[in-house]
């Protein structure tokens, strides 16, 4: 493992303050050195210039306590208490020596300002130092504390202390005096190497900045009482330079770790937790801590033998201290290994339960060497892996782990270890791993083709952690996962029902075909396929024999295309396929190649289906588009589903190639619906009637009301042109609403004009043609219409109601019951387009009908084609038998007027009469009551049917009276 420096954050601290203090404290050592150019001003600063010191260090510590709330406060207090009873003494002794020029008194204030600067700085050193959480942790930083003094003592005593101890001539105040200084030395210097190893680690260099201002105040303070110096010494003298340098360290001390960015709070235990050690490593200061009681004993010891070797008898106080040292070592180290014995139960504990946790967890825990070969592997192994862990250790991860993963682990491995961990404790990796024969749930994977394959492979997810320069690997079995990741990504992207790709996937692909490499291919084609005919299969079979069929197809589109194209399922029976071209530059071989597909694929859905055991038919109308330059995925789709749209308007079951003009008709079509939406909300729409006369009279039973469209240019259109927009044949939704918008227009309209009629005198009900699904409108309920008529004052006699466009997706039994309960009401009924199929023949047979309406296919033909005047004389014998009135529409020739009457016709409508009326023509006919009619009997009236052709003799009695526009 690579091992990095820690990052330095912030800027480089500013060296000016301690150039200052150097440059302060080395000017005072120079001028002690010189004398200070004379005695006076020697002994001034000798004095008052300590004091002064001593002072500047109080006033400091004490600032720093009163601005800064950290946890040592209380020891920034007792030290500016220390260093202003130092300042104290040293003014006082420069008050006898410089003001009254006489020798300091012995003992004198002076000296008890200095026996009193040792207390609050002790106490101030136990304040700093890291408090022991334990009584015995408490009793070793005592029996230590002793240590150290007890040495220091049986060493000073040997050497100084004794002498001064009988020094004849001095009272008992004076020989105490002179006792004390050391004895609160040695306690002052035990406290500082007793805790210094115990310092804490919050404000680390304040604390190492005042011990060494303590310990360079000690030093001067032994070698002031040693007998060597001590009458020699005068005031202002080298030895004030360290008393000097002392103070200014106290000042300078509690402002070290502001002035370096380091906050007064603890740093974060979890960020020294995960700071790197070199292996193997221990910190200095513990070491040194563990020694400090055998050093003790090492200096107690050589007082006690510079007694013996310099032939002195062994002093009492000497015997004594070294008694109670070896007695303070024989505790510590009683209470040590009972500390030790303790901490090994609680060490063996701990690995107990961590032993257990591992062997426990159904996680894989594994230790890689920094060679990648498995040093430990947890036993969860066999269950997850299906291999015992005495098999894996001692193998490399690299044998283990899937060839295609193998790059990208050894990549994120080696990137993990040259980061820092501090940025990055841990990473993830995900791979599949060789799993053994021995695992559970194996999917049943015999052992003969496991060792084909080379093993089965999981999906393995670990949590890396590092570990002495190699790694642990905390794994654990995703397999599952990973299975259900990819099964809902695999049904996102395919069809339910079946298993095609859906539209979402096949847009993808698309798009790759015509804006990836092979953009320049463009006999790229899309197929657009639509089942003919599927929603009578779910209609009449049902709905799951829907879905079996297009399972079905689905199974015959995938296996009819090749191995590179792609079929998919849009919705619904639409079918989707993507043929990738070959690089054809020949258009027409391209489209041959294409629509041989195509017809292949159309020949292929077409086939029966064998559905619940019955055959099964639907034709498929297939729609192809080329990837032509400049086609975007979305229009080649568009441009595929309209050429598959105009494949079903040519009669279904075939292929179209797309053509541009089909877009045009596309565009047509929304300017139309854009001009009808327009219409509908400015009014546009006009109501005009076409009388309905009776064959045999000419007179005047009905109206018909028929809605026409004014363009701006001033031309009339149809219904059947201004609502066919609708998409492949059937209204859109929009054109849907539309539709329903303009019905309700057209019935209150005819209704009302109607009444108006009726109020004029003029008799006759009106007839509004609706479609069968327009019936079933819940906003057209008999109750609305019963109340549309009242409102109008129109009898319910008077509306007669058309139904058209007899779909058989309406259900006849709703449509029954409607239609009855408009006749109770007065309400009657026509049947419009009778005769043009079956689904005419089933309503006539199931509704209440009243009224048929024959279709216009019948009356066209009726005069020339003997087949079709014998077809609609049986509808209408028909329409006789059934009691129902017949109208004949399109009746637009005279010849077609004897032709239908001669057939029992009684009533028809066309421009043999009139055209479409608007309401003050219609008046005037109304009026005038009749329409002259062909007369057989007349001259030149008989129309003789010989062969398959009539013959007609004379001319027509009289003009029929047309409307002024001709319907479209």
């Amino acid at each position: 493992m690579l091992s990095r420096s820690p990052v330095q954050t912030g800027g480089a601290p500013n060296p000016v303050p301690q150039v200052t203090l150097a440059v302060v404290c080395g000017g005072y050592a120079v001028g002690s050195a010189v004398g200070w150019g004379s005695p006076r001003i020697a002994a001034i600063m000798g004095d008052f210039g300590l004091s002064f010191a001593a002072l500047v260090a109080a006033v400091s510590c004490g600032l720093y306590a009163r601005r800064y709330s950290t946890p040592f406060r209380p020891a920034w207090v007792l030290f500016a208490l220390s260093s202003g009873m130092a300042g104290l003494g040293n003014g006082v002794w420069g008050w006898y020596e410089v003001f009254q020029g006489s020798a300091v008194p012995s003992p004198s204030l002076a000296d008890f300002c200095f026996l009193l600067f040792a207390p609050p700085a002790i106490v101030g050193l136990l304040v700093l130092a890291k408090r022991p959480v334990t009584k015995a942790g408490w009793v070793c930083l005592g029996l230590d504390a002793w240590l150290i003094a007890g040495s220091l003592l049986t060493l000073s005593w040997s050497l100084a202390l004794a002498h001064t101890a009988h020094f004849q001539g001095r009272t008992v105040a004076q020989s105490a005096l002179s006792l004390a200084y050391p004895l609160l030395d040695i306690v002052l210097v035990s406290m500082v190497l007793a805790l210094h190893f115990r310092r804490s680690s919050v404000h680390r260099s304040a604390i190492n900045t005042a011990i060494a201002a303590l310990a360079l105040t000690v030093l001067c303070d032994a070698l002031f009482s040693s007998p060597l110096l001590h009458d020699h010494y005068r005031s202002g003298q080298i030895l004030d330079a360290g008393w000097f340098a002392g103070s200014m360290l106290f000042a300078y001390a509690p402002w070290v770790g502001r002035r370096s960015g380091a906050e007064s709070e603890a740093p974060d235990p979890r960020q020294a937790a995960r700071r790197p050690q070199p292996p193997g490593s221990r910190p200095i200061a513990g070491s040194l801590a563990a020694l400090t009681p055998y050093l003790a004993a090492a200096v107690c010891t050589l007082g006690i033998l510079t007694n013996v070797l310099d032939g002195r008898r062994i002093d009492r106080v000497v015997l004594f201290t070294g008694c109670t040292v070896v007695l303070a070592l024989v505790v510590r180290q009683g209470i040590m290994l009972l500390d030790n014995i303790t901490l090994t139960q609680e060490l063996a504990q701990k690995e107990n339960h961590f032993r257990s946790l591992v062997q426990g967890s159904s996680d894989v825990i594994m230790i890689a060497a920094p060679t990648g070969v498995l040093r430990y592997v947890s036993p969860a192994a066999a269950g997850v892996y299906g291999r015992d862990a005495e098999e894996l250790v001692g193998a490399e991860l690299a044998s283990l782990i899937h060839p295609e993963d193998l790059g990208r682990v050894v990549h994120e491995v080696r990137r993990f270890l040259a980061a820092s961990p501090e940025v990055e404790p841990t990473t993830r990796i995900e791979c599949r791993f060789r799993a053994g024969g021995q695992r559970a749930g194996g999917g049943g994977t015999s052992r003969s083709s496991e060792a084909e394959s080379g093993g089965r492979w999981l999906n393995v997810e670990s949590t890396v952690n590092r570990h002495h320069g190699g790694l642990i690997f905390n794994s654990r079995d995703v397999t599952e996962r990973v299975r259900l990741q990819a099964q809902l990504q695999h049904n996102a992207s395919h069809d339910a029902l079946t298993d095609l790709p859906n539209r979402a996937l096949f847009t993808e692909r698309v798009t790759k075909a015509v804006t990836g490499r092979r953009a320049s291919d463009h006999d790229t084609a899309v197929l657009y396929i639509d089942l003919d005919g599927f929603k009578q299969v779910n209609d009449t079979i049902g709905h799951q024999a829907g879905d079996e069929l297009l399972i079905q197809a689905a199974r015959r589109l995938a296996e009819s295309v090749r191995a590179g194209d792609i079929a998919a399922r849009l919705g619904g029976d639409e079918f989707a396929a993507l043929i990738t071209g070959d690089g054809t530059r020949d258009r027409a071989a391209r489209e041959y190649r294409i629509l041989e597909i195509a017809d292949r694929l159309r020949l292929r859905l077409s086939e029966p289906y064998r559905i619940d055991g019955r055959d099964v038919r639907v034709a498929a109308s297939i729609g192809v588009a080329f990837a032509e330059p400049g086609v975007s995925p979305a229009g080649l789709l568009r441009n595929a589903d309209l050429a598959m749209y105009r494949a079903k308007q040519a009669g279904k079951g075939r292929v179209e190639l797309y053509a541009p003009q089909m877009q045009d008709e596309v565009a047509h079509r929304a300017e139309l619906a854009g001009k009808l939406r327009t219409a509908l909300q400015d009014g546009e729409f006009a109501l005009l009637n076409q009388p309905v006369v009776e064959l045999a009279s000419g007179r005047i039973t009905a109206v018909a009301a028929h809605a026409r469209w004014r363009s701006a240019e001033g031309i009339l259109f149809t219904p059947a042109e201004f609502l066919r927009v609708g998409d492949r044949g059937r209204l859109t939704d929009e054109g849907g609403e539309r539709a329903a918008e303009l019905g309700r227009w057209q019935l209150e309209e005819a209704v009302e004009q109607a009444a108006a009629r009726q109020r004029a005198g003029h008799q006759v009900p009106v007839a509004v043609r609706l479609s069968a699904r327009r019936l079933l409108d819940r906003a057209l309920t008999p109750k609305a219409i019963e109340a549309l008529l009242a409102r109008h004052g129109l009898p319910t006699g008077a509306l007669v109601l058309e139904l058209s466009e007899s779909d058989p997706r309406v259900p006849l039994d709703d449509l029954e019951r409607r239609l009855v309960a408009l006749r109770r009401l007065g309400v009657r009924t026509a049947l419009d387009g009778f005769g043009s199929g079956y689904a005419a023949m089933n309503a006539l047979r199931r509704l209440p009908i009243d009224v048929l309406r024959l279709d216009r296919g019948l009356i066209d033909g009726v005069v020339e084609s003997p087949r079709l005047h014998k077809i609609t004389a049986g509808l209408l014998r028909i329409a006789s038998d059934l009691g129902m009135q017949s109208v004949a529409e399109g009746v637009d020739l005279p010849e077609q007027v004897l032709a239908l009457r001669s057939m029992g016709c009684t009533h028809g409508m066309g421009l043999a009469f009139s055209g479409p009326l608007d309401e003050h023509r219609l008046r005037r006919a109304l009026t005038r009551g009749s329409y002259p009619v062909p007369d057989l009997t007349g001259p030149g009236r008989a129309v003789v049917l010989s062969g398959s052709r009539p013959v007609r003799h004379g001319a027509a009695a009289g003009e029929a009276e047309t409307s002024p526009v001709a319907p479209k």
